[in-house]
Order: C-alpha cells, then sequence, then structure tokens
C-alpha cells in the first residue's frame, strides 16, 4: 500500500485585479483608487501554495484553468510554490478572475467571477492512494465539494473544509468532515446563532471545528476539548488571502504530524506574516519566516482574553 503523504487541494484558481484605495466604496459610490495590481489568487490555490510553503508534506491541487492569457500567472505561481498541479482545461470558460477593493487599512472587498472554476466535477477528483489529507473550500460547485468529500472520506482521507463563501452546508457533507474552518461570520451564516462562539459550536453536534477570529486570533473544538491560540502582532498592510494563508498552514501541519495546537500556532503566525504584505499568493511566508515569528513574534492578546471573548469564561 502506498505512504499517505500528500496533501491534496480540490479548489479556485483566480486572477486577482487589485485597486487600492483610501476606503471601500460604499453602494452608489465612486472612490479614485491610487493604485492597481495583478495577483495570483483564488482561495483552493492560495491554500495550496500556503501548504506548499509550510513544508511537511508533498501538496498536490486539482484545479481549472480557462485556455487564456489569465491562466499563465496562476500556473507559474502553483509551478514555483512546488505545488503539483492537476489542471481540467476549459476551452469555452475563461480563468476566474476576482476583483478586489483594498482599503487604506488592509480591509477588502472582494467581487469573484468563477469562470472555469464552476465547471469542476466529481468526477475530475484524481486517485487518493497517496493522500492524506484532502482540503477544500466553497468557491467550486457545491455538487462536486460534497462528492468529493465523500469519496475521500470512504477511502480514509482526512477531509478538511474550510467552509468559505458562507452558507448552510448539507448535513452529509458536514457529516463527511474531519475539521471544518471557518471565520465568526462563516460560523454565523452556517449556524444561524449570532451570539457567543461557543454556543454556535455548540449547534454543530460532534464536528471538530476551528474558528478564525481575525486580529484576536482562532480557537478550536476538537473531540469535546477547546484550544487557544492569539494572534501574533504585525503592522496589517493587506488582509486577503490572509486565512487561506492559515488554512494551508494549518493542514500542512497537521499532515507533518504536528499535533492540532502547534498547527494553530504555526498557522496564526503564518497569517499574520500574510497580512504585512500585498496579494495573496505573493503574500504567503515560507516555513523559515513562521519559525522566526514564532520565535520571536508577541502574541496580540492573552489565552484569557481569548476564553472571554469566545464566551468560555
Amino acid at each position: 500500500m502506498a505512504q499517505r503523504n500528500t496533501v491534496l487541494v480540490a479548489g479556485s484558481a483566480n486572477l486577482d485585479f487589485v485597486v487600492r484605495a483610501r476606503h471601500i466604496p460604499a453602494p452608489g459610490e465612486t472612490v479614485l483608487g491610487s493604485g492597481f495590481m495583478t495577483f495570483p489568487g483564488g482561495k483552493g490555490a492560495n491554500q495550496a501554495v500556503a501548504c506548499a510553503r509550510a513544508g511537511g508534506a508533498h501538496t498536490r491541487m486539482l484545479l481549472a484553468l480557462g485556455s487564456d492569457a489569465f491562466a499563465e500567472p496562476l500556473e507559474k505561481s502553483l509551478l514555483e510554490a512546488g505545488v503539483d498541479a492537476r489542471i481540467v482545461r476549459m476551452a469555452t470558460e475563461a480563468t476566474g478572475v476576482a476583483f478586489i477593493c483594498l482599503s487604506k487599512d488592509g480591509e477588502n472587498a472582494i467581487t469573484v467571477a468563477p469562470g472555469a472554476n464552476a465547471c469542476l466535477r466529481a468526477d475530475h477528483l484524481p486517485e487518493l492512494a497517496d493522500v492524506s489529507h484532502l482540503l477544500l473550500q466553497l468557491e467550486t460547485p457545491l455538487e462536486a465539494v460534497g462528492s468529493w468529500a465523500h469519496s475521500a472520506n470512504a477511502a480514509g482521507v482526512c477531509v478538511i473544509l474550510n467552509a468559505a463563501p458562507a452558507c448552510v452546508l448539507p448535513p452529509e457533507l458536514l457529516a463527511d468532515i474531519d475539521v471544518l474552518i471557518v471565520n465568526e461570520g462563516e460560523l454565523a451564516t452556517m449556524t444561524g446563532h449570532n451570539g457567543r462562539i461557543v454556543d454556535a459550536v455548540a449547534k454543530l453536534g460532534n464536528t471538530n471545528v476551528v474558528v478564525t477570529l481575525g486580529a484576536r486570533g482562532s480557537c478550536a473544538h476538537v473531540d469535546g476539548e477547546w484550544l487557544l491560540q492569539p494572534a501574533y502582532e504585525i503592522e496589517v498592510l493587506d488582509t486577503t488571502g490572509a486565512g487561506d494563508t492559515f488554512c494551508g498552514t494549518f493542514v500542512a501541519a497537521r499532515a507533518g504530524s504536528s499535533g492540532f495546537a502547534e498547527a494553530l500556532r504555526r498557522a496564526s503566525a503564518a497569517s499574520a506574516l500574510a497580512c504585512g504584505r500585498l496579494g495573496a499568493q505573493s503574500s504567503v511566508p515560507s516555513a523559515g519566516e513562521v519559525d522566526e515569528m514564532l520565535r520571536s513574534g508577541r502574541e496580540s492578546s492573552s489565552p484569557e482574553e481569548l476564553r472571554r471573548y469566545c464566551g468560555l469564561a
């Protein structure tokens, strides 16, 4: 039997069109931007790059691209990061794109045109013989995501779902997930609960859940126990891709045999570093940079503060 040491990321790849502005426009408002750049992006591709740069396991990715010029920088970014890309080429669909307005304080507003991403199907899933972990998101068709999760679960693969963009998950998909990663807004959408995190997580039953809390850090409810991880302090330049960096780094750590708490530490440090740089994949740190942050970085809050915020005090 083949040794399982590969993380498979199945998901989206987009070319990001980024405009910097003083603030994100309100409905009907026009603002003047101060700069424009393009970056490789898409939740799936961002997470694959983060996983590959984190080290600890071979990273493979299933993605769909069009036969156009927008596909070229996406393929190049994956190749340079060391991702084994399994590309489904769509002759009649454009490569996915995202339009991002980035405010001076690092916050963003994003609109995605899925293009080829929307054409991925259940039968596009590669062989799983050497795969230990499958990392999924929700920028590809939900039917395909559900089928991939079910196939991987049946094959003994650990299935991690970053439930973004937010939606209410079918019960059968939730049953096939080993670890669910969400932010506070996504958790509220899934559970219909806008109160304490501890109460919202309780609505998910026995599912292992990681909740990212932005500048506060993250928490996890795993096998009935709570873990708390404060964020690391950084001067924020661009939050685009920080959550994806967290997910990819976390899964790489788990695939490399790190415990849950250590995986949260590494993911927290990596996502902080990503917030200090422009772009999504271009902001993902190396494993060495994460090590240095863990040695010298300051945590932004105490576990006691996180405990109170999550409703655990």
